[in-house]
């Protein structure tokens, strides 16, 4: 059996999907639903059962889970950037963690899990996954702290040795649909874009970047999946690895990838940033992408624009928008 935890969120979920699409269903589903809309996420997957992540966490103290376990994959956390909520994120980002990775190392089961590029904080300290390079790591969130915080642990102890971290980048695509502001920025200008004809995005305030100007490594979910599984298929290959194309884009590059999707012509509004986030904005990501390559895993990325199309095309200009 494979549990996934957050496995009705948006990576855990697409996860899930992409175990159907190898012809895989002995899935076990960790969450907590509660009253959002992560549910839809599993209407057209395929799993044996669902558990609330606090029985999950009991169960595995207790170590009375009732079937056999081969891999966890655990992808749940509080994933929000602006949560503050400092207590929160430590007892769920970094305890509960904790606490799934000593559980299946111990009974020798595999275990992946989701770190992030948010431990990267500002990228003043560059974004190499190299192992000696992560404790000068300064992220400039809680949530980033929480993940970094992890990673860390999972150096002290060696763990590195034992399973296998993923640093995701900006990712995007279908099934994220339940995050609220947290959803992508392809999410926000297609609905833009249908409402209004335009996209808004914010202006720069460094010299050396134009307004839109602005850089990140965009990575579709259905190319973190494609990693996911594998790294499930590869258990000898351990370590904390980036998940992004290696490739950064500016967001003028993707909005206008959005609008070609969709038929239609450029038109971008530049707004003021607002103050709460302005000091504490990244202006450029991308991953150093050749410590997994050098793994053996040789993942051929989609192209900005060809992602932004079939999401827009296949996903969000569908009746059902839904991974199936």
């Amino acid at each position: 059996m494979i549990i996934i935890t957050g496995g009705a969120g948006f990576i855990g979920s697409a996860f899930a999907w992409k175990l159907n699409q190898e012809g895989i269903d002995d899935i076990i589903i960790v969450d907590r639903l509660g009253t959002s809309d992560k549910w839809r996420n599993l209407v057209n997957l395929h799993y044996v059962d669902y558990l609330h992540s606090d029985d999950f966490l009991q169960r595995i103290c207790k170590d009375d889970l009732p079937f056999e376990v081969s891999a966890v994959v655990h992808m749940g956390a509080c994933s929000s950037t602006t949560e503050r909520n400092a207590e929160y994120l430590w007892k769920n980002n970094f305890l509960y963690t904790r606490t799934v990775a000593e559980w299946s190392v111990r009974r020798g089961i595999r275990f992946i899990y989701a770190s992030s590029a948010a431990t990267y904080g500002d990228g003043e300290s560059g974004f190499s996954d190299d192992l000696s390079r992560i404790k000068m790591l300064k992220p400039i969130n809680m949530y980033g702290y929480s993940k970094q915080v992890f990673d860390l642990w999972v150096l002290r102890h060696r763990m590195d040795r034992k399973m296998a971290g993923i640093k995701f980048f900006n990712v995007f695509g279908p099934n994220e649909y339940h995050k609220g502001d947290m959803t992508s920025v392809i999410y926000k200008a297609f609905h833009q874009i249908r409402e209004t004809g335009k996209v808004c995005l914010f202006k720069s305030y460094q010299p050396q970047y134009p307004d839109g100007g602005q850089m990140r490594d965009f990575v579709y979910v259905k190319n973190c999946v494609d990693i996911l599984w594998w790294l499930l298929q590869n258990p000898v290959v351990n370590g904390i690895f980036n998940v992004g194309t290696g490739k950064a884009r500016t967001w003028n590059d993707l909005i206008k990838a959005v609008f070609a999707a969709m038929d239609k012509q450029k038109n971008i509004e530049y707004i003021e940033m607002p103050d709460s986030i302005r000091h504490q904005y990244q202006y450029f990501t991308q991953a150093e992408m050749d410590k997994l390559k050098e793994s053996g895993c040789l993942i051929d990325f989609f192209t900005l624009e060809d992602s932004v199309r079939d999401y827009v095309v296949n996903y969000l200009q569908n009746h059902d928008p839904y991974l199936c």
